[in-house]
């Protein structure tokens, strides 16, 4: 089978391996139909995966695909059916994973993609408790979306920011793939959404998007026209993953006991805060990373009703380098979507 592997910081080679032995008890084995791609592919790719990661390893944390064969004792899927994959090998059996919080696993095996193999190959052996049915009416491109994208931003601003229909958000880098997701999934509930974006061009496609407002952070400080627009109360959520560059700022936008959720710092990791800012203005600083099944479950129950994806660019399993390129070069308007 094909396999696009990582041999070498920024380095990717596409091989001829062996195909995976018949699945095992538990298991089901996948055709792999579409890749989609996501700043964890682009920190792995330049050698951000830190521990545990051995070379060459197969790359892609988020792919949707088709049962090409089913294991002894599974009954929830049969040849044919159209699936989705959680992107980390957790272990089913901890607390967290029992009370359904799997992105909590306490004996994760790894991140697929980044410390283990992904799926940026033609088939795949998964657990079958890791699999999720793809509803009726969704194309796998589209699909391919919900692991990562749609789910991260399902479990920030509803598990944990808790937005609430009326209320304002502010998303940045709405041109991103979840950032493009996050406007959507916010203007669907009635919110007011203010956005930032680097580039005029991206303007109007954040506004088709449902932004009610757009900054571009290049030409003019987002905190002032967010206190501007806002009528100096603030927003009452901040949807953070941008990182050193805005964080500080992104505390400005709030209102008095607003809330702050992140789970990226694509700009740098470390930053200060003003303590005495943070708890006289009583903010809520959350932290957010990946999502559990019920969130992949929940985001494709979205796209089911029409909620999909902005796909910025298809690319085949050749041109992965190219795709991440687009994101690096920060061109990108949604995702990117390698097919097969």
């Amino acid at each position: 089978m094909r396999a696009l592997r990582l041999v070498a910081d920024r380095k990717l080679e596409l091989a001829d391996l062996p195909s995976p032995a018949t699945p095992a008890a538990g298991e089901v084995q996948i055709k792999v139909r579409a890749v989609a791609l996501n700043h964890l592919d682009l920190w792995g790719y330049r050698g951000m995966a830190f521990a545990r990661r051995k070379l060459p390893i197969v790359v892609g944390v988020e792919a949707a695909g088709e049962i090409a064969a089913i294991g002894p004792d599974v009954a929830a899927f049969k040849p044919g059916d159209r699936v989705v994959m959680y992107g980390a090998l957790t272990c089913g059996t901890c607390k967290a994973c029992r009370e359904g919080r799997d992105n909590l696993c306490e004996n994760v095996g790894g991140i697929m993609g980044f410390h283990i193999d992904g799926f940026a190959r033609d088939l795949v052996n998964m657990p079958a408790r890791l699999v999720i049915s793809v509803p009726d009416g969704v194309a796998l491109r589209d699909a391919a979306c919900a692991p990562i994208a749609f789910a991260t931003v399902q479990h920030m601003l509803f598990d944990n920011a808790r937005l609430e229909p009326g209320e304002s958000v502010l998303v940045h880098a709405g041109g991103s793939g979840i950032g493009s997701v996050a406007i959507k999934m916010a203007k669907a509930l009635g919110c007011t959404v203010i956005t930032t974006i680097g580039d005029d061009a991206k303007a109007e496609k954040a506004k088709a998007l449902g932004a009610d407002h757009v900054i571009n952070y290049r030409t003019e400080r987002f905190e002032g026209a967010v206190r501007k627009i806002t009528a100096k109360k603030g927003v009452d959520v901040v949807f953070e993953h941008v990182g050193a560059e805005t964080f500080n700022g992104s505390l400005l936008c709030l209102k008095r006991g607003g809330r702050l959720v992140t789970c990226g710092s694509t700009s740098g990791p470390s930053t200060t805060i003003n303590l005495m800012q943070l708890f006289q203005q009583q903010y809520r600083i959350i932290g957010s990373f990946g999502a559990s099944m019920r969130n992949i479950r929940e985001s494709l129950a979205k796209m089911a009703s029409g909620l999909l994806p902005v796909i910025d660019t298809e690319v085949a399993l050749a041109d992965f380098e190219r795709g991440l390129a687009r994101i690096e070069s920060r061109q990108v308007f949604g995702k990117i979507v390698v097919t097969f």
